[in-house]
Formats: structure tokens, C-alpha cells, sequence
């Protein structure tokens, strides 16, 4: 059957529902049709095979090899679309939103907002993606991106949301920050804009520990591990609740302008618009405090 057509999608369903019911009187209630329809469905996919799918057996009927094998492919099959169609219908709540972020904002910025999100949209249920592929407004499920770069995409709106920055910091009281060692990332060391700022600004510490994530930086740095390089964003909750301290005794790199979208137009949910403008306004009154 490699260069047949593929059968009907409702011969596919009969046979899988007369299977695994083992009776065609059965499968036609189970799907709403009379028995004789699913016989002449049965038959036509017999004739497309080109073998037959089944025996009588009592009262019932059995599968042969054949339909035994077919049986296998359809079941599997079915059961991924239902699992799709299932996993379609969770995102049909008009509660959810979801909002698409680096990780590092998620981790430093975001997440210390969202019970503030909750309390101010109580129906809300946020979906939360650090997944940065899944970029394109409502292409795939995306309802709010915020990324380092626009997306200039016809259609979607995007405004300015934070400034960020690279800057020193580290846990309060660690004592002089010039006689202890540093913590970074290996991708700033050999960024072409970042590593010639650390190497002029930071080449006389010791290097403790060098990570390939920003999440393991700001855990190394709150446990005190070193003076460490963050950004701005990622450190922000551990900078207001008071376990960071930003060293100003030491430079800082300006990282460049953290962007939101949405879609140009009106959302598919007005939820969608509320949260957009209130995670506008939780990072306008943070610029302002800074």
C-alpha cells in the first residue's frame, strides 16, 4: 500500500471501533450509523487492503493478521489525535494566557509579579513559556512575547517594556568586593560586545566559577559564592528583597531594551489586553523606583 491512497478517515474509524468491540451491531451504535453502513465501510477498506480485515466469529467477528497489523497503526493513530484534540481543548479556557519569555526575565522579573497578576485578574491562569521558538503571535498559541529583540511582525503590536543591564553584584556583607572572586558566564566571556568589558573592567579577579546558564549564575551568587555578573532583570527580585546588593563600586553594560507584543488588533480574549497593559504598568513603576 506504500503508493495506494490512504483510506477514508471513516472506514478508519469503523474498523477501529468494529475491532476492538469485536461486533459490527456494536460499533454502529457506538458511532451513530446503521449496522449495514459500517458492513459496506469494512468492506470498501477490505477491497482498498486487499485482504480481508475479518472473520465471522459467533455472533461477532475477529481480526485476521491483517487487520490485526492495521489495527496496531490505526490505534496508535487515533489515540495521537485525541490526545491532540484533548490538549487543543485545555487551550480553548478563556482564563488562560499565555506569555512567552526568556527564561532569565521569567526567573528574575516575572515570576515575583504574578501573584500581583493574580490578585488584579483573579480569573486568570498565566501560561508561562521560556520556550523563545514559539515567538510568532497567536501562530502558536502566543498571546504575549517578551523578547530582547522586536519581532516586527505584520500585525502585532510591540511596545518598550524594560531596559536591562550587566551589572557586579552580591550577597550583603561579603566584604570588600575587590579581594573576592568572580562568578559569570561562559557566553559573556566570549561575546565580542560583553567579554572585552569583563576583561577590561574585571581581568584582575579570579575567575571561582563559569556557568553556560543565567539561573545557576544568580543560585551561585546568592549563595555567596563570589562577586557576579548578572542581568539586571534576573537579578531583580533578589535585589529588592535585600539577598543581592548591586556593587556600585564597579561598571555597568548597558544590555539593551526588553520588548512586549500582542497582536495588533483586538485580542482574542479582552483577559489577553488586561494583562499586557498590567505587566506595562508593573515595569513602568519599576523604572521608576530605579
Amino acid at each position: 500500500m506504500s503508493n495506494a491512497r490512504l483510506p477514508s478517515f471513516r472506514f478508519l474509524i469503523g474498523f477501529e471501533a468494529a475491532a476492538r468491540l469485536g461486533n459490527y451491531s456494536r460499533a454502529a451504535d457506538e458511532l451513530f450509523v446503521s449496522q449495514s453502513a459500517i458492513s459496506h465501510q469494512i468492506a470498501q477498506l477490505e477491497q482498498q487492503v486487499g485482504q480481508p480485515l475479518f472473520r465471522r466469529k459467533g455472533r461477532g467477528v475477529e481480526l485476521t493478521v491483517a487487520g490485526r497489523l492495521l489495527l496496531d497503526s490505526v490505534s496508535k493513530s487515533l489515540e495521537q489525535i485525541r490526545n491532540g484534540l484533548s490538549r487543543i481543548e485545555t487551550y480553548m479556557d478563556d482564563n488562560l494566557v499565555t506569555v512567552v519569555c526568556p527564561a532569565p526575565i521569567v526567573r528574575g522579573w516575572l515570576q515575583a509579579r504574578v501573584d500581583q497578576l493574580l490578585q488584579a485578574h483573579p480569573a486568570l491562569c498565566p501560561i508561562i513559556s521560556i520556550d523563545e521558538t514559539a515567538r510568532y503571535i497567536d501562530e502558536l498559541d502566543v498571546d504575549i512575547a517578551i523578547t530582547r529583540e522586536p519581532l516586527k511582525q505584520q500585525g502585532v503590536l510591540e511596545v518598550p517594556l524594560l531596559d536591562d543591564e550587566l551589572i557586579a553584584v552580591g550577597v550583603p556583607g561579603a566584604g570588600a568586593p575587590q579581594g573576592t572572586g568572580m562568578l559569570c558566564l561562559e557566553g559573556d566571556l566570549t561575546s565580542d560586545r560583553i567579554g572585552p568589558f569583563i576583561r577590561e573592567h574585571f581581568g584582575g579577579l579570579r575567575k571561582v566559577a563559569i556557568y553556560d546558564d543565567p539561573r545557576l549564575l544568580l543560585d551561585a551568587a546568592l549563595r555567596g559564592r563570589g562577586l557576579a555578573l548578572l542581568s539586571r532583570l534576573l537579578a531583580d527580585e533578589a535585589l529588592r528583597n535585600g539577598q543581592l546588593q548591586h556593587l556600585a563600586g564597579f561598571p555597568s553594560l548597558p544590555l539593551g531594551t526588553v520588548w512586549m507584543s500582542r497582536t495588533g488588533g483586538e485580542p482574542r480574549l479582552p483577559l489577553v489586553r488586561e494583562v499586557f497593559d498590567s505587566l506595562l504598568g508593573y515595569a513602568r513603576d519599576a523604572q521608576d523606583k530605579s
